[in-house]
């Protein structure tokens, strides 16, 4: 039986625990509004560029359009690229591991066959594919801590220029989508080639330019976009997942007390119980 210093040791290093997730949780939810007020600001933009592209597509599709542009053309996945958005940091719950067992499952049972290559953002994924037999062509971290739409085009261009020039034949992006606190989406989609949606309102819009050659500035734009806004649920989705964790941690700790001060207190009745009969018995045997 551990002694009543030992105990009292035990609930002190509980404490101090609980004090740690109890901070961690008040700083993720800070985190977690500025993060959550860029992905509601940046979803209406992504939204509207994806209606404007169906509009141009379709007009570039009904005139003389000529041939077909190479983020639209379609080849058979030999050569995949994957993209892998995870956080640097840990004690998030099963934020990452969840992301991670999706993207092994796609890489391994759908697309076994292929050649696949990786392209990890955050650290977590990074230390977990360098053990892996794929091939990481980049790989990213601090993405998390300060998402930029510059770094998001620049992983954009990149993908797109190796599309372009058939060096990879499907590009896809792995994600924790941010729906609510309690409730992140894990999503698998395929960027590349971009397939323009036909199910968007269209407008009748009066285009100053071919629409060929909009279409082909729209096209790049919207992969910067998807990775951009990719990047912005996944912040959001992290902080989500670690306020959730550690509420979850600091609700622990506080059973966890009570249950340590409970069994104190009963040590502590025992010791002076014993200690009452070993009186008892010595005036006893003094009679």
């Amino acid at each position: 039986m551990p002694s009543l210093i030992d105990i009292r040791r035990r609930i002190r290093s509980v404490k101090n625990t609980q004090q740690i997730t109890k901070a961690m949780k008040m700083v993720s939810a800070a985190r977690l509004r500025r993060a959550q007020d860029r992905v509601i600001a940046a979803r209406p933009y992504s939204e509207t560029l994806t209606k404007m592209l169906a509009g141009v597509a379709a007009a570039a599709q009904s005139g003389d359009s000529g041939e077909l542009h190479p983020l639209l053309k379609s080849r058979d996945e030999n050569r995949i690229h994957a993209i892998v958005i995870a956080s640097d940091r840990g004690l998030a719950g099963a934020f990452n591991s969840n992301l991670i067992k999706l993207a092994m499952r796609f890489l391994t049972e759908e697309k076994g066959a292929a050649q696949i290559e990786v392209e990890p953002i955050g650290r977590k994924v990074v230390d977990f594919f360098r053990k892996k037999p794929y091939r990481i062509v980049a790989e990213h971290t601090g993405y998390s801590q300060a998402v930029r739409l510059v770094d998001a085009q620049a992983i954009a261009q990149r993908v797109i220029e190796r599309y372009a020039n058939a060096e990879i034949d499907a590009v896809y992006l792995a994600v924790n989508e941010f729906k609510s606190v309690l409730a992140p989406r894990l999503t698998l989609t395929r960027i590349l080639p971009i397939q323009v949606p036909t199910d968007s309102v269209s407008v009748d819009y009066i285009y100053e330019q071919p629409p060929a050659e909009l279409l082909g500035a729209l096209l790049p734009r919207y992969v910067e976009t998807q990775i951009y806004k990719a990047l912005l649920e996944s912040n959001a989705a992290e902080h989500a997942a670690r306020m959730a964790s550690m509420d979850s941690a600091t609700s622990n700790a506080s059973d966890l007390i009570e249950k340590l001060t409970l069994y104190m207190n009963r040590v502590r009745q025992a010791s002076i119980t014993r200690e009452i009969i070993e009186i008892v018995s010595g005036a006893a045997a003094l009679e």
